[in-house]
């Protein structure tokens, strides 16, 4: 595996910080974890019966440690295309960016799409700087399984844990106005979520990058009736 070798002393501290981090941590009185529907059965059961959640792994592939949100995403996104030869740790043979920056550092928005393309050469779109309304409306599209929305967010609008996390989209309830979290994470696990709050949470700044977090688009198929440039050009800024 690339870069293996480029442990050096900084790594160890950011790794403490990383576990303090990620690890469990007292329920603000204002975190969603407390709301009736955020791990209702009845409303997940419903939720897994989505387009798009039914494509994913149930119970999906949980991150191997603290820092791989993002190659777990990575992984199970793969999984709901049917690509089945990547772990958390090939993802990065042929990826340019190192396993040891995912491991201690954790991955950029760009990063992933790189991941993603690096392995699969998929289409992938980075929304970045969405307004709440393009944020509606890509909810709206959201059940179409010719396509799969990946979230960068931030926990602390959500739960009052300040930690940047990635975690695939499987729906959204529209009568109840709650989005389907893939949460990765296994002390979290997926999680109902009012649109609201999720948009705060993804509306927030990356430090590592002083740029905003965001979405990942990334084309499974043509829609049917919706044209990818129809898709591809509600208002955000992209690349």
């Amino acid at each position: 595996m690339k870069d293996r070798g480029l442990f050096s002393r900084w790594v160890w501290l950011l790794l403490s910080v990383l576990v303090a981090a990620c690890g469990p941590a007292p329920v603000p009185m204002d975190s969603i974890a407390q709301a009736a529907y955020y791990q209702d059965p009845a409303l997940l059961e419903r939720a897994w019966q989505q387009p798009v959640a039914k494509t994913y792994p149930h119970p999906i592939e949980y991150q191997i440690n603290e820092a791989f949100c993002g190659p777990a995403t990575v992984v199970n996104l793969f999984h709901s295309l049917g690509i089945d030869r990547y772990d958390q740790e090939s993802v990065f043979d042929q990826a340019g960016v190192s396993y040891w920056k995912a491991r201690f550092l954790g991955l950029t928005l760009d990063e992933l799409a790189g991941l993603i393309r690096a392995n699969a050469g998929l289409d992938v779109t980075i929304l970045r700087d969405v307004t709440r309304e393009a944020f509606y409306a890509h909810l709206g599209r959201m059940n179409d399984p010719a396509y799969r929305y990946l979230i960068n967010f931030n926990r602390r609008p959500l739960f009052g844990i300040e930690i940047g996390h990635f975690s695939p989209l499987g729906g959204y309830l529209a009568d109840s106005d709650l989005v389907f979290v893939l949460d990765v994470l296994d002390d979290y696990q997926p999680f109902l979520v009012p649109a609201d709050r999720l948009y705060a949470a993804m509306d927030t700044v990356d430090a590592e990058t002083g740029r905003k977090r965001g979405l990942l688009l990334v084309r499974a198929a043509t829609a049917s009736g919706v044209s990818g440039g129809d898709l591809l050009d509600l208002p955000s800024i992209r690349r």
